[in-house]
């Protein structure tokens, strides 16, 4: 990693820190000398470089975001390659992710209506794109200086109709356990209800600092998503009145269809649950 500080990548972006590593690519801050401002590069692990399918993969989280422009969804400026390494150029975001929010304790209700409808509104606008995100989780939800949720990593994105999804993922998993619906579990076809699906766990997670299913091997993980009804949230948090606490089982439920019509429904479910004020 060190190696690439102080290397320029296209025609005028120069890395000057390392951040981290995901799990297909190095991430490195970066200043821009075209528009002079700071930028993060993301860079596949050349022990990736070689596959195909990873390759590919890289390539589609590139057209993915460089379809979507909305407030709350992480723009990417640019991308290419480097060595051999493909590399996506985004807004560089130092406040870091909703993931170190909860790690701190589970967020006010109000607070979690507020990301709740900012996430939900990008959701839905990737999924008028016919894009659907398949692996939302706490960390690919980056923060800003006021804590305004911008959806990043759309890695195993695709679209609706992609039917090219067996061949570009190969034997590798696809989704993170926790936070993968019943039917991506089952390898079946998926729908936007699934990426309520997971939303609906991240929801839980930031109203409860918890997890519905998690411990165990991943197949142990996918099988209780599939099989096991979650502990109601409102058993860990008492603030949470029964509408809210309604509005994400609801988004849990194990059939597709007996989820909201989309994201936005859900939470403006869970927003008017809590302002009734009834427990």
């Amino acid at each position: 990693m060190s190696s690439m500080i102080g290397r320029m990548v296209g025609n005028h972006y120069e890395i000057i820190e390392y951040i981290g590593r995901g799990g297909m690519a190095e991430v490195y801050k970066a200043y821009d000398h075209g528009v002079e401002r700071v930028v993060a590069i993301k860079v596949m692990l050349r022990d990736y470089a070689e596959d195909s399918t990873l390759r590919q993969r890289f390539v589609r989280e590139a057209r993915s975001i460089a379809g979507l422009e909305h407030l709350h969804i992480l723009p990417l400026y640019t991308y290419g390659q480097l060595d051999g390494r493909l590399y996506l150029v985004m807004r560089y975001m130092p406040h870091g992710s909703l993931y170190d929010l909860i790690r701190k304790g589970p967020l006010p209700l109000s607070e979690v209506g507020r990301l709740l409808t900012q996430v939900a509104a990008a959701l839905d606008y990737a999924h008028s794109h016919q894009v659907l995100h398949r692996d939302l989780k706490p960390e690919n939800v980056l923060l800003d200086e006021h804590r305004n949720a911008y959806l990043a990593d759309f890695g195993l994105a695709r679209r609706v109709t992609d039917s090219e999804e067996a061949r570009l993922t190969g034997n590798y998993l696809v989704g993170t356990p926790q936070f993968m619906s019943p039917e991506q579990c089952r390898d079946t076809e998926l729908t936007p209800a699934a990426d309520q699906y997971a939303l609906g766990i991240m929801v839980y997670n930031m109203i409860t600092g918890t997890i519905p299913f998690d411990g165990g091997k991943p197949v142990d993980i996918m099988w209780k998503q599939i099989s096991t009804e979650p502990q109601p949230p409102g058993e860990l948090r008492e603030d949470l009145t029964d509408r809210a606490e309604a509005a994400v089982l609801r988004t849990l439920a194990k059939d597709p269809v007996d989820r909201f019509p989309n994201c936005t429904a859900f939470a403006e479910a869970f927003t008017a649950g809590m302002s009734s004020g009834l427990y």
